[in-house]
């Protein structure tokens, strides 16, 4: 069996829910707020869907609509569902490495001051700050209109890791005073 990209997984997922047409795709990606785990831009739906369907992993089927042009209906082939649950187990089984490009910052923030390293780690910790409001809100809402746990848990664990972060950042704005012999 071939491997697919987590963003041929998340159209794929839909997939394997219903069947959908491209636009009605997007129309659920922003529904479900799929952008704020997700890598999909609303262009690179039909590109995905291509590759899934070279893949024989979907198919599609002309849909006539009275007064308006066909569109394509995206299946889920048998094999289609075999690779998401395939694909499931893998993501939900190990914890990968996830790469950022703080840790770049972080590995060479000795080229600045400590004051200037500070007054950037504090920028960081206020755009944690908003991104931890806007993801409180998000699990609020979602809870509110009954969303099933998984989907409220695509919310929850990003703002668990974002206040862990916060944390983090706090200790670490000390330890560079303290290594500098710096005041509040």
């Amino acid at each position: 069996m071939t491997d697919i990209s987590d963003i041929e997984a998340a159209i794929l997922g839909l997939l394997y829910e219903n069947s959908h047409h491209g636009y009605e795709l997007e129309k659920i990606i922003e529904e479900r707020g799929m952008r704020n785990w997700t890598d999909i831009g609303f262009s690179s739906i039909y590109y995905v869907l291509k590759k899934l369907e070279d893949k024989e992993l979907v198919v599609n089927e002309l849909e006539k609509v009275s007064g308006k042009p066909s569109r394509k209906v995206y299946t889920i082939t048998y094999q289609g569902k075999l690779m998401m649950q395939d694909k499931s187990r893998e993501l939900l089984s190990e914890n990968i490495k996830l790469i950022s490009p703080f840790d770049t910052g972080v590995a060479y923030m000795d080229i600045l001051t400590p004051n200037k390293a500070i007054e950037y780690l504090t920028s960081y910790r206020s755009s944690t700050e908003k991104r931890i409001k806007f993801l409180e809100n998000s699990v609020e809402m979602h809870q509110n209109i009954n969303s099933p746990f998984n989907v409220i848990a695509l919310f929850s664990r990003p703002l668990a890791m974002l206040k862990a972060e916060k944390t983090w950042i706090n200790e670490f704005i000390e330890e560079i005073k303290a290594h500098n012999d710096m005041e509040d």
